[in-house]
């Protein structure tokens, strides 16, 4: 594993005798900055600019202390450290680097803005959109369950795994373009949608840890797979879940159904991804492992 995750950082590396600050502004896009030093175990390695929505794996050495937005990073023990990029982040994000022997780095990583469009909904339960006082207070209760839940940062290491796709189908619906439903203007939209027949199982994506598992009112049968370090995904709208809260999951296991469930017009999974509160595309991730 180890072997392997340090070896897909240096297929897209820039080496150059210059410090990752330098490296960030001279570099072509999608490069690797790579800071001073001649062997894998001291190394620093970040991409020079990523999407909005991009999950960001980097290379420290072993031992390092790492922090980006005032928030410090866990650190496997061979060295990787992940943190997701809003859908809205403008400017260059910033993380710290202290390696074990004191030298400190700070990174600046480009964000390349996308353009998101506007998708319109239309047919979905007109309580889901505008619900009466009642429903809103559930739905309130319900986020605040979820949102708990993706707060976990453990050392499990599924983060970094090639994830795969947890269906197949036809993307009907992209991260991060605006929604209207039935003509009211919503939030962004925070998944990617996958288009498939009621009932076709749906595989993990990636190991993890079953963190949630219930069925509520906007998301039908909701389930969150923690991969570790803060990643997490979330599956929505099931008509079946095959597991429950605590149960670890390998990747390639059947963990649910695709249904049509809560706030939905037909069947489909909703493939969501966070680190921790910031919502990232899955889409990115599958392309980062391709």
């Amino acid at each position: 594993m180890r072997l392997a995750i340090f070896a897909a950082l240096l297929a897209a590396t820039t080496v150059a005798p210059v410090t990752a600050s330098a490296a960030a502004q001279t570099s072509t896009p999608e490069a690797a900055a790579t800071a001073i030093g001649t062997d894998m175990d001291t190394r620093v390695v970040f991409p020079l600019s990523v999407q909005q929505g991009a999950l960001v794996i980097g290379k420290v050495p072993p031992g390092s202390s790492v922090t980006h937005d005032g928030r410090r990073l866990r650190v496997t023990g061979y060295g990787s450290v992940a943190f997701g990029v809003a859908r809205d982040q403008e400017g260059p994000v910033q993380v710290s680097v202290t390696r074990p022997d004191g030298v400190a780095d700070e990174i600046s990583i480009a964000v390349q803005p996308r353009d998101f469009p506007v998708e319109r909904v239309n047919g979905v339960p007109g309580k889901t959109v505008k619900p009466p006082p009642a429903i809103a207070k559930r739905i309130a209760r319900e986020q605040a369950l979820v949102t708990a839940a993706r707060e976990r940062d453990d050392p499990r290491t599924g983060f970094a795994e090639r994830f795969i796709w947890p269906v197949e189908g036809r993307i009907s619906g992209r991260f991060g373009n605006q929604r209207i439903y039935n003509g009211t203007p919503g939030s962004a939209h925070s998944g990617m949608d996958i288009a498939a027949a009621s009932g076709t199982p749906v595989k993990a994506p990636a190991s993890g840890v079953v963190t949630f598992a219930g069925d509520l009112y906007l998301t039908g049968g909701t389930i969150l797979l923690d991969h570790g370090h803060g990643v997490s995904s979330n599956f929505l709208h099931l008509s079946r879940m095959d597991v429950q809260v605590g149960d670890e999951v390998r990747q390639g296991d059947v963990i649910g159904a695709v249904g049509a469930t809560g706030r939905a017009t037909g069947p489909h999974l909703h493939w969501g991804m966070n680190w921790l509160t910031v919502r990232i595309d899955p889409l990115l991730v599958l392309e980062r492992g391709s």
